[in-house]
């Protein structure tokens, strides 16, 4: 009987084992699956008109600076792998973006980062722009992060600061939706998926036991993307969901 029962134990304990690694696969690439039918959108219509830009922004700032907070305080190595993945995700959009937005110009002129100008920031028209602008950003991060690393509020935070700034993700594409009374252009599969994604990553921070930064930000994040499948409603001719 003891040895049907020490069986059973590790049995449970190889299924556990096995939940867990899926679990720790869905964090690290689960975050880069809602951008593929938005990636998909672009390609198809050549516009890059419903979908903002400012969430690559949002997302590589909160993902460079939860880098450094790992470092700080090692949490997950899941969620250190997420940010890689992510980054990566948001280089293959903007690429994708400044490559339809340069064939579809009109004028010759082009806005480029060293201009300087405040105007055009986060518009450039080339990918190149965006890679030095985030390079400058983590070797700035690289250096206040040395300087101050011994220092827990610094790295606590850090980590606010990044989950501050993951948190408003859909916030950008909000905020463009409310600007065009229109979500054309947008992926709603994209935001069902944000939700979905939200839910399962706040559910696992909390199961985890993450520090405290990371279901908040999850939480926040849910209430945007409900607002913005709201607009979907609200600006829909026939409020049927179309998943574009």
């Amino acid at each position: 009987m003891d040895a049907e029962v020490v069986l059973q134990e590790e049995d449970l304990e190889g299924s556990w084992t096995l939940l867990s690694w899926l679990a720790s696969l869905v964090m690290v690439f689960g975050g880069a699956l809602p951008y593929v039918p938005q990636f998909q959108e672009i390609q198809r219509s050549g516009n890059t008109e419903g979908f903002s830009t400012r969430v690559c922004l949002v997302l590589l700032v909160a993902n460079i600076l939860r880098i450094f907070f790992w470092i700080g305080k090692q949490f997950e190595l899941t969620l250190l792998l997420q940010s890689v993945v992510m980054i990566l995700t948001m280089f293959a959009m903007l690429h994708l973006c400044c490559a339809v937005q340069n064939t579809n110009r009109v004028s010759t002129k082009q806005h480029r980062l060293a201009d300087l100008n405040l105007q055009y920031f986060w518009k450039w028209s080339a990918f190149e722009d965006y890679l030095l602008f985030c390079f400058g950003l983590t070797v700035l991060c690289a250096v206040v992060t040395l300087l101050l690393l011994d220092s827990a509020v610094f790295v606590e935070t850090l980590g606010s600061l990044a989950v501050m700034f993951e948190a408003m993700l859909g916030l950008p594409q909000l905020l463009q939706n409310f600007q065009n009374h229109s979500t054309k252009g947008m992926s709603v599969k994209m935001v069902l998926l944000w939700t979905a994604g939200d839910v399962f990553k706040t559910t696992y921070f909390v199961i985890n036991e993450s520090p405290a930064q990371f279901w908040a930000c999850g939480s926040v994040q849910i209430l945007i993307d409900v607002a913005i499948l709201l607009q979907v409603l609200l600006y829909s001719q026939d409020t049927r969901v179309k998943l574009g």
